[in-house]
């Protein structure tokens, strides 16, 4: 177990840790990448410009490849990540799988994503690279059947059948997950879909958490009601006698809940401010440590306030750092000297790696990017530390 002399040793700042799995020309990438991805401007225009380009076919892949891919991505395809997947390992840091090819409105999709989220699933059955298995939603379905369902709007025979095949691919997922004994992630999404994402995850849950955490549900504390969901589906799993999977994360789609909120005239269901947001954040692991016997927790944060409180109040609790209840996570590409100087004090550590064909894997990969220029100080962040371990090399050199 570890003791609060490793907790002292923990250091965030220990660039040495966090980037030894670079070179120093993939650390000189990594430094020009953020440097352009702090460019809210380029971002803006470089996104639909890259857009254009792919579309009219202009060769543009390659260099996309070999950037942004390469820093966010495992490959394009389960046997591509697993060079990357070994190394993770080698730091003692485990993966998440995510095939992050979004749905395309058309059956065929939706059932071809099913069955590659199923193969993740055999993969990471009894292969130790991996801790988690994850899939969105509306990668499974209709975003807008989705919204339909929320809205409480009647539906067609038609509809209903579709709405059927969502829940039934969900459904083998779960089923395969609890057959491999392998826990899995459902993804949050934007607001005016996540109450039916809630209730089939809950559902989830009540079935397959009996013995166990495998089904979790993803809570977005940027909303100012996700604290009291949280809450609230914890009484209902103690009533129902089942375990309660939280992977907590603050959440992706602020701008557009804000812009959506103000054109259509209701409330905002983000929160008032970031400290508002930490708060919650924050409150969500105290929660969910308190009742760890009854929660799986994963911790997605590059936070390193939130991060450096989970990782306190484990060892002031006396919770060993490898409780397979508590797991903190970060993406690939982003907050290694969280994920590396964590996973080396002994913690529970994954990283989120998307995976899939460079033109269909693009949505992500600009989201991604959107986000990052959304919370400068995290690209300032990223920058600082990079730039903070060339000088450390520079000087031993």
């Amino acid at each position: 177990m570890i003791g609060a002399t490793h907790l002292e040793q923990l250091d965030f700042n220990n660039t040495e840790i966090a980037f030894r799995n670079k070179s120093d020309m993939d650390l000189e990438k990594a430094y020009w990448l953020f440097k352009l991805v702090s460019s809210n401007t380029l971002i803006k225009i470089g996104t639909p410009l890259t857009n254009f380009g792919l579309r009219i076919g202009l060769p543009l892949e390659g260099i996309i490849r070999n950037t942004i891919y390469k820093q966010f991505c495992g490959g394009e395809s389960i046997e591509d990540c697993e060079p990357a997947m070994k190394e993770l390992k080698r730091s003692k840091v485990t993966t998440i799988l995510d095939y992050s090819v979004e749905g395309k409105a058309a059956e065929g999709s939706f059932d071809a994503n099913c069955a590659e989220i199923l193969r993740t699933v055999q993969y990471a059955r009894g292969n130790d690279h991996t801790s988690f298995c994850v899939f969105k939603p509306s990668g499974l379905g209709r975003f807008d059947l989705l919204a339909k369902m929320d809205a409480k709007e009647s539906l067609s025979a038609a509809e209903k059948a579709e709405f059927g095949r969502i829940y039934d691919r969900i459904d083998r997922i779960c089923e395969a997950c609890f057959a491999a004994g392998q826990p899995v992630l459902i993804d949050a999404e934007h607001s005016w879909v996540q109450d039916t994402i809630d209730d089939i995850a809950r559902e989830m849950m009540e079935k397959y958490n009996k013995e166990g955490v495998i089904v979790y549900n993803t809570y977005q504390l940027y909303r100012h009601d996700k604290l009291a969901s949280l809450q609230a589906d914890f009484a209902y799993a103690q009533t129902q006698n089942f375990y309660l999977g939280a992977k907590i994360v603050r959440g992706a789609y602020m701008e557009i809940e804000r812009q959506r909120a103000a054109e259509k005239g209701y409330p905002s269901p983000i929160q008032p401010n970031k400290e508002a947001c930490d708060l919650d954040y924050n409150q969500a692991i105290t929660f969910c440590l308190n009742h760890i016997n009854r929660i799986g927790l994963v911790a997605g944060t590059h936070n390193e306030d939130s991060t450096a409180q989970l990782a306190q109040e484990i060892v002031q609790r006396g919770i060993s750092p490898k409780n397979p209840h508590v797991f903190f996570s970060q993406l690939l590409g982003m907050s290694d000297n969280l994920s590396f100087n964590l996973a080396e004090a002994g913690f529970n550590v994954a990283k989120y790696m998307p995976y899939g064909p460079v033109k269909a894997v693009m949505p992500y990969l600009f989201r991604r990017a959107q986000e990052n220029t959304s919370v400068g100080s995290q690209t300032n962040r990223e920058l600082s530390l990079i730039m903070k371990e060339k000088a450390r090399r520079k000087a031993i050199k």
